[in-house]
């Protein structure tokens, strides 16, 4: 809702300053059309040189992240705890049904009742895979610790990708514009011989090709890039979150306390209240029973 308050501004100040200063709209719509076809045209096809079919994908769904923000809401980081817990009290208690859980997550019992953890792969192959570490006896934290911080860098480095392929578009949206606007201006400099009035046009719809250029690379590509990275690493919290639960339960304290660890390295704004959390463990207690 924000990302499309943000758009509704831009558009208001920019053209609504225009208004009020004097300027006419006529130039900008008559030249409208050619200036994005050669802008907008060049920077599709420079961002398909850039990237392969999957990134291209990816980029385009992530786009949808301007406008819905991040995955993980404060729910989801209290179901994370809540899961947690039962797969560290599972594995204290009894290894053997832990195999069964970590080896087929879809068909768990404890995975099934965070359906939204459960549709994540990376999520789950995260919990799933560092559990049979430890059953494996590959128990060294800090060992552990840093296999784990080296596969989040990974997966923030292709959550990052997006990002980045927007901000190199923005980075070459003003050039793209110097282009069409250079391209005016050999077609003005053909019809020299007309009267000024028509020149004036002509030049103007050339520079509307710079303008264009700089408005959707400051205006709406750079900001989207902006966007895409925040909510990238917003969302890399509940990944970072496991890691710390897990590696807690590595150093064997109890399972409470590595929920508890869980809990105060949750960002801010998604950390459970400690009552909240005690009551949705009592819950999570009641239904294993």
């Amino acid at each position: 809702m924000i990302g499309i308050v943000g758009i509704l501004i831009i558009f208001a100040m920019v053209f609504g300053g225009y208004l009020l200063a004097g300027g006419k709209l006529g130039i900008i719509i008559k030249a409208l059309p050619f200036e994005m076809m050669m802008i907008g045209g060049a920077a599709i096809g420079a961002f398909a040189i850039a990237n392969d079919m999957a990134s291209v994908k990816h980029t385009l769904k992530d786009v949808g992240k301007v406008f819905k923000g991040p995955k993980w809401k404060p729910a989801d980081y209290r179901d994370l705890l809540c899961l947690l817990f039962e797969m560290i009290r599972v594995a204290r208690q009894n290894p053997l049904e832990l195999e069964t859980h970590i080896e087929a997550p879809g068909e768990s019992a404890i995975f099934g009742r965070y359906p939204r953890i459960t549709a994540d792969s990376a999520a789950v192959e995260l919990i799933c895979d560092t559990l049979r570490a430890a059953s494996m006896n590959y128990d060294d934290p800090h060992q552990v610790e840093e296999v784990l911080e080296k596969r989040l860098e990974a997966h923030m480095h292709h959550a990052m990708h997006s990002s980045h392929a927007l901000q190199t578009v923005a980075d070459g949206l003003p050039a793209l514009g110097i282009v069409a606007a250079v391209l005016g201006v050999i077609k003005t400099m053909g019809s020299i011989d007309q009267p000024p009035e028509i020149l004036g046009k002509m030049i103007g719809g050339a520079l509307v090709g710079t303008f264009l250029g700089v408005f959707l690379a400051y205006g709406f590509v750079g900001p989207f890039a902006a966007r895409v990275r925040m909510v990238v690493e917003e969302d890399a919290h509940f990944y970072h979150l496991i890691r710390e639960v897990l590696v807690a339960n590595l150093h064997n304290h109890p399972p409470t306390i590595c929920i508890e660890v869980g809990r105060q390295n949750t960002p801010g704004a998604m950390r459970p209240s400690f009552s909240d959390l005690e009551e949705a463990l009592k819950a999570t207690k009641q239904e294993a029973a």
